[in-house]
């Protein structure tokens, strides 16, 4: 089936992108190297068979386009379901190089309920302390009530630390968190949208676009051109007719001529849309003459076509 230049330009990178899609997405779904391999190998062939069967199916008849039809939707959701899986573990393999590229806080020093801990035991202490009484100057309870008192104060210190190196370490950790979330998926979910049912529509719209794009390119590459071509049926039609044939040239006006350049104009371009088949019949009905004049008009349209091409 010959191709057409400009949609093939577009058709066959779409298609080379989708086949790298299903290979990444096979590659990842498979464990063993068989698996990944037959993985890869129904993805590509589900590919290629989504993009070409519109193109394929068109020329046949109705119950062959039910057929394709179908195989055509089956193929489809296949494909896109396996690109959604592509996609998914991509962003989930970007957030995790987000989320490791966020300093980590390392944490020192004692836990901050070991250090609740050690301060109560050192209040119970001090207060003994405090309640003793001498009946004259005791320096030894003096030191002791200092020592307590200062110890504290380094627990108090140290509590501090500890609550400032536990805050650090939880805004660290909600860093991490929102850098592990798509940035556009962290604004979608402002409006109630759960982030994996956001990323999950986005993965199938993305590859339903991309499958959407090589079908059409596809369909416009494969455009079948083989109506234009000599019908060997019908060409020797007008040698069966050689009475027409001679004296048709001696009755039609100056301006025939013209009339035959836009015929073949309009048929030319009516086959191009593909409103009509380029047969000496269609034509005929098509331009409303006689079956030499339709003749003479599809050999010129031929001959352009050849021309051209």
């Amino acid at each position: 089936m010959p191709m057409r230049a400009q949609p093939a330009l577009l058709a066959v990178p779409a298609t080379l992108t989708a086949a790298c899609l299903s290979v990444m997405a096979g590659w990842q779904r498979g464990g063993f190297l068989a698996e990944r391999v037959l993985w890869i190998a129904v993805g590509v062939v589900l590919v290629v068979a989504a993009h070409v069967l519109p193109a394929l199916i068109r020329s046949h008849g109705w119950r062959v386009r039910l057929v394709g039809v179908v195989l055509w939707i089956g193929c489809m959701a296949a494909t896109c379901y396996g690109h959604a899986v592509f996609f998914l573990l991509a962003q989930k393999h970007a957030g995790e190089v987000r989320a490791a590229a966020v300093p980590a806080v390392e944490t020192t020093g004692r836990n901050p309920a070991v250090i609740a801990a050690d301060r109560a035991s050192v209040v119970a202490r001090l207060a003994r302390v405090t309640e003793r009484r001498c009946a004259e100057p005791c320096p030894s309870l003096r030191i002791e009530r200092a020592t307590l008192a200062a110890r504290l104060d380094a627990i108090d210190v140290e509590a501090t630390e500890a609550k400032r190196q536990e805050a650090a370490q939880d805004r660290a950790d909600a860093a991490r968190a929102a850098a592990v979330a798509d940035p556009v998926t962290g604004a979608v979910t402002a409006f109630g949208i759960p982030s994996g049912r956001v990323d999950l529509i986005a993965g199938l719209a993305f590859a339903a676009v991309l499958e959407a794009v090589a079908c059409f390119c596809w369909l416009l590459a494969l455009r079948p051109v083989e109506s234009l071509k000599p019908n060997t049926g019908a060409a020797v039609t007008p040698v069966t007719e050689p009475s027409n044939a001679v004296t048709e040239p001696a009755i039609e006006p100056e301006s025939a001529p013209v009339k035959t350049v836009d015929d073949v104009t309009r048929v030319a371009a009516a086959i191009e849309a593909g409103r009509l088949r380029g047969t000496v019949t269609e034509i005929r009905k098509y331009l409303g003459c006689s079956q030499t004049r339709a003749s003479e008009v599809r050999r010129q349209v031929v001959s352009a076509h050849e021309v051209a091409s």
